[in-house]
């Protein structure tokens, strides 16, 4: 016998399926539904007996004695004479993309009382990394969460500060990119559970590298997208309740652009990066194509047809993430080189901490890239260094990341160089690259397999050549000693973490650039950085220095323990002479291979 139930609504607040003891609270937001009911294992999914009662005209929820954690259900919503059988918008854990929600309680999992603060924003390198193929999967399958805590040793020992995932959320089929979320709230399935991610954040945590998201707020989906239509509601044919109705809907994704102007919608989206920070603990989000969420081409806030309502939205949320997790990284993927992406919400900017800095990795990839030496544009690497001055921890600086490596491109190596991404060539100036990211003012950020010079392109089938651990072991040593740098390990280079850069020498005819970086000034903390990027050995180069005395090599790119085929000009500690050069007092006399880079620092 069925159980009889008259609808009754839930006082317990919350959003999704919120297990109380003895039961689970469903609450669900379909202003268009005639009626709703869960269906699930826990009443043999007969829509007669939980049947929802309706919440402001807006929302529906019922209280269920008797489902727990692990059930699995749905929503059936009765619009219009027609039954649509849903999966729950904000359900955090599925069976799949187009199979069914799990309840999934919160408070279960053993944090235990160690305590991580994030690292200062001067001390980060970045690790970005794709879940399904940095370690292999069994079987033919994605790799997984626990395959990446599997390899945190690792990172740990290559010195990053944090790893940023890219979207872990649960899309369609077990092998993408992660950045078409079906269900947002949710962990991809051939990833592993909710607790597998929290399991990564807190052996992170432990090893003392932080964890960041990439969230994709910018549209839902396209595929396997329930939210679609959610409640049989829709105007012009388009996705109804939580998406534009006109013509702000369309993305270069499909026409699922969310709707910023509708509060819930908006709820919708916030909740969702609140919910990574508080429950699962990330230290940080990384949002995907910004300026899409704050204009329909992409050209940003000050475009044509820029969305105001976007734009609040982004500043909104961030002020209150600001507030509510203080020390947090929000990085934004702009690409628009707006710095009203940075600005504080109280001066009408959308409030993130940094952003992507294309113009950076343009500048800098071009140089590397181009066949010829003669055409290598120093000057416009210069400038691209010296970008953001005061603002150096606003913006994230790499050459390559998931875009570039993929999209018609590839690695830098590869590029450098196709069918020969090992070759010297390509050796010499993806190492350059990488030397020139973690030198210049910024947030400097690797991409998986950038610290083993791997070469080809990024896809989501092929993962990261491991055995290049071993033939590679000195180029992975040339980054671990870069990143050793960049975070003065040693007290030797503090001039690395500073903001302060002064681009002093730039030599169009050698391809010669020299650069100043320093944070307070002195010895250990000035740090002088030239690079050349000729195939041309220069064995006796002068740069001018801001002080007298010795100047010791901190680091030779071209030194032959990275790469037997390396080293072909000595670079060692010298002395300066009082012989003003670059508009400083000083000249110091230094070996520099081709396509190199040496960075040099004084003792007390």
């Amino acid at each position: 016998m069925s159980r009889q139930i008259a609808p009754l609504a839930s006082t317990r607040p919350g959003m999704g399926a919120i297990p109380f003891e003895g039961g689970v609270t469903f609450r669900v937001w379909a202003p268009h539904a005639d009626a709703v009911s869960v269906i699930g294992s826990f009443n043999d999914w007969d829509s007669t007996r939980d049947p929802m009662a309706a919440e402001n005209d807006t929302s529906w929820s019922v209280d269920v004695v008797g489902a727990a954690e692990g059930d699995e259900y749905r929503f059936l919503i009765r619009s219009e004479g027609r039954d649509l059988n849903r999966i729950d918008p904000r359900a955090r854990r599925l069976t799949s993309s187009v199979g069914n929600a799990v309840v999934y309680g919160a408070g279960t999992f053993p944090w235990g009382d160690a305590e991580f603060r994030t690292p200062d924003w001067n001390d980060l390198v970045i690790y970005e990394l794709h879940v399904g193929t940095f370690s292999p999967g069994m079987q033919g399958r994605p790799g997984t969460l626990d395959g990446v805590r599997g390899r945190l040793e690792y990172l740990r020992d290559l010195g990053v500060g944090a790893i940023q995932l890219m979207p872990p959320f649960e899309f369609a089929g077990e092998r993408s990119w992660g950045y078409n979320p079906s269900h947002p709230f949710a962990v991809e399935t051939s990833y592993g559970a909710p607790d597998d991610l929290k399991a990564l954040v807190k052996a992170a945590h432990e090893a003392g590298i932080a964890v960041l998201l990439d969230v994709v707020y910018n549209h839902l989906g396209p595929s396997d997208l329930d939210l679609w239509q959610f409640d049989g509601w829709s105007e012009n044919g388009r996705g109804g309740i939580y998406f534009y109705q006109d013509d702000r809907a369309i993305t270069p994704w499909g026409e699922t652009r969310p709707d910023y102007g509708r509060p819930e919608v908006r709820d919708f989206l916030r909740d969702n990066a609140i919910q990574w920070l508080e429950e699962f603990r990330v230290d940080g989000l990384r949002w995907d194509a910004t300026s899409y969420i704050s204009s329909i081409g992409g050209g940003g806030f000050r475009a044509h047809d820029r969305i105001k309502d976007g734009w609040r939205f982004m500043g909104d949320v961030n002020a209150e993430l600001a507030d509510r997790f203080p020390g947090r990284l929000m990085i934004a993927e702009d690409m628009q080189s707006t710095r009203a992406v940075t600005r504080p919400t109280r001066e009408g900017g959308a409030g993130f901490g940094a952003q992507w800095d294309i113009g950076f990795v343009r500048a800098v990839r071009r140089a590397l890239v181009t066949s010829s030496d003669a055409d290598r544009d120093v000057a416009a690497v210069g400038a691209a260094l010296g970008v953001n001055a005061g603002d150096a921890f606003k913006r994230v600086i790499y050459t390559e990341s998931h875009d570039e490596n993929a999209n018609g491109g590839s690695r830098v190596p590869e590029e450098v160089w196709p069918g020969y991404a090992h070759s010297w060539a390509s050796k010499k100036r993806a190492t350059l690259g990488s030397a020139l990211v973690m030198t210049a003012p910024g947030i400097p950020m690797l991409f998986q397999g950038q610290e083993l010079v791997e070469g080809s392109w990024f896809s989501d089938e092929g993962g990261v050549d491991w055995a290049l651990r071993h033939r590679h072991a000195g180029l992975l040593q040339l980054h671990r000693d870069l990143i050793s740098l960049r975070r003065n390990v040693y007290d030797v280079s503090r001039g690395l973490r500073g903001p302060n850069i002064a681009v002093h020498h730039v030599n169009g005819t050698e391809k010669v650039l020299g650069y100043h970086r320093w944070l307070e000034g002195g010895p250990r903390d000035d740090v002088i950085v030239l690079a050349n990027f000729s195939a041309t050995p220069l064995p006796d180069y002068r740069i001018g220095v801001p002080r007298a005395g010795r100047w010791r090599v901190r680091f030779n790119s071209d030194w032959d323990g990275y790469d037997p085929e390396f080293e072909t000009v000595d670079s060692v500690d010298a002395d300066a002479t009082r012989e003003a050069r670059d508009g400083l007092r000083h000249t110091l006399q230094v070996g520099l291979g081709p396509y190199s880079v040496v960075i040099l620092s004084q003792d007390d």
